[in-house]
């Protein structure tokens, strides 16, 4: 049993991008695929596809590559379960100097820090990806 699902996730998605894998399987969740149509939607992966199998439904992400170089630098997760993380609007954080992105999970869904940021919205600080 995982304790923390996504950072499972994050760490499936970092160990296949340092051994260079052109996908990853991870078990699906409505948190884990928003996150990962966020991480899609920013250009650092190709695509998702939600694979129907038995006992649970698994996402297969589709890695990115730019000239033989992974899109993804790194992963972090920031609130994890022993301690959450929550920022306020003005405490949003930019992200390797705005190339990276952090992810809130707000009042109104999961989205980027900037979204959240101009819908005057803050959150659970779920992780950060540059």
């Amino acid at each position: 049993m995982v304790t923390d699902p996504i950072a499972d996730m994050l760490t499936r998605i970092r160990n296949a991008v340092m051994v260079r894998h052109d996908d990853v399987l991870v078990p699906v969740s409505r948190t884990k695929l928003s996150i990962a149509k966020i991480m899609e939607q920013q250009g650092f992966i190709d695509g998702i596809e939600v694979l129907d199998k038995k006992p649970q439904s698994v996402m297969k992400i589709r890695l990115r590559y730019i000239d033989k170089q992974p899109a993804i630098l790194g992963l972090e997760r920031v609130s994890k379960p022993g301690l959450r993380v929550y920022v306020q609007r003005s405490e949003i954080p930019r992200v390797y100097g705005g190339l990276g992105i952090a992810i809130i999970s707000t009042s109104k869904g999961i989205m980027t820090g900037q979204e959240s940021w101009k819908k005057r919205l803050g959150g659970e600080f779920l992780c950060r990806i540059w």
